[in-house]
């Protein structure tokens, strides 16, 4: 195989999931009774046309980058972390926590509340990974019910002894940060702030850390070939514990700079309605597992969720057309990855782990 093929061919089942979910796409908006290339131009000029859109893509896609990377590196591992949004959800209460009472100038604050963010997402993943070193617990089920523990707790927090009183005291919400905390925008005027240069960096940085490093080819031995890994001296309780803090510190820091960078407070059901987490899950999916794959992925999915508000703006094609897009291009990577998932499952490997 020359290095043209090792390059492309990874590309070809991404590239035709596209394709067709376009295609499905294109059948929904036949049924809606909409034209197919002027509701396709106004997905584009909802994502693309003009710097406002443009940004607003980037930033809604900044978490999902975030995400998208977390869950990428675990897959990496060998390790299936579906708690994204409970650890998103940890990061972004505890940086709204800090944010509001740690004393001290502004921009030490925030970075205080991005590492806060990070740690919080982290450990929370990391809860999973020792219920399923120490305790066998499924880490498919274990990382996914904590979603729904860490969904209703912050809700509850923010519904009772969180709650701002100060203003509309009808939502669930904690009180608005100071603005020296927000982190500034790149563009004035625009909805883009530097959490995005923080998302690209950590795409570059796993890159690198997967490519040239030690422990990140540690990493891809124990997901490519776990027996391999083991006869080879790499230990898999500590390294499933590092990756998936490290998965579920992404996620945290995801759910840091959407608060810090875009809502300024921590609402209830705001994160978890936006699906950034599904949407991540869905990009390192896409992607398969590459980080800068994940990146262009994550942007992609983006540009499909602000075009289809574009559409339903100013044509009369609902803004489904994007949800059945994403929801062929799932169906696509989830057959190819139950068929991986289930062929390991033959060489005898355990749980709830992808190895």
């Amino acid at each position: 195989m020359n290095k043209w093929t090792k390059f492309t061919l990874p590309l070809l089942q991404p590239i035709a999931a596209i394709i067709v979910g376009l295609l499905a796409g294109a059948i929904a908006i036949m049924i809606a009774g909409g034209d197919i290339l002027q509701t396709y131009a106004e997905m584009w000029k909802g994502a693309f046309g003009g710097m406002y859109f443009f940004t607003n893509t980037l930033s809604r896609a900044t978490p999902i980058i975030l995400i998208g990377l977390g869950a990428a590196f675990a897959f990496r591992a060998g390790f299936f972390n579906l708690g994204a949004e409970g650890q998103m959800v940890f990061g972004a209460l505890s940086a709204a926590l800090v944010g509001l009472y740690m004393p001290g100038p502004g921009w030490l604050v925030c970075i205080v509340a991005i590492l806060a963010g990070v740690i919080a997402g982290g450990l929370w993943s990391v809860m999973a990974g020792y219920f399923d070193a120490r305790f066998r617990v499924n880490l498919l089920i274990s990382t996914l019910l904590l979603n729904y523990v860490a969904v209703l707790f912050a809700g509850y927090l923010v519904a009772y002894p969180l709650k701002d009183r100060s203003g509309s005291a009808a939502m669930a919400q904690s009180e608005m940060l100071d603005n020296s905390v927000w982190l500034p925008k790149l563009i004035s005027g625009m909805p883009l702030h530097v959490g995005f240069v923080l998302a690209v960096l950590a795409a570059l940085i796993i890159f690198v850390l997967l490519k040239r490093s030690v422990i990140g080819y540690e990493v891809r031995m124990l997901g490519g070939n776990p027996l391999f890994a083991l006869f080879g001296g790499v230990k898999r309780g500590p390294m499933m514990l590092g990756a998936m803090f490290f998965s579920g510190g992404l996620a945290g820091l995801g759910g840091a700079v959407e608060i810090l960078g875009s809502q300024y407070r921590y609402i209830d059901g705001a994160l978890s309605t936006a699906d950034y987490a599904w949407t991540g899950i869905m990009a390192a999916l896409l992607a398969g597992s590459h980080p800068i794959g994940t990146l262009i992925a994550s942007i992609f999915l983006a540009a499909l969720q602000t075009g289809g508000m574009g559409v339903e703006r100013n044509t009369e094609v609902p803004l489904e057309v994007g949800a059945i897009i994403q929801a062929v291009l799932i169906l696509f990577i989830s057959a190819r990855f139950t068929y991986s998932f289930l062929k390991r499952r033959k060489g005898n490997k355990s749980d709830g782990t992808a190895v």
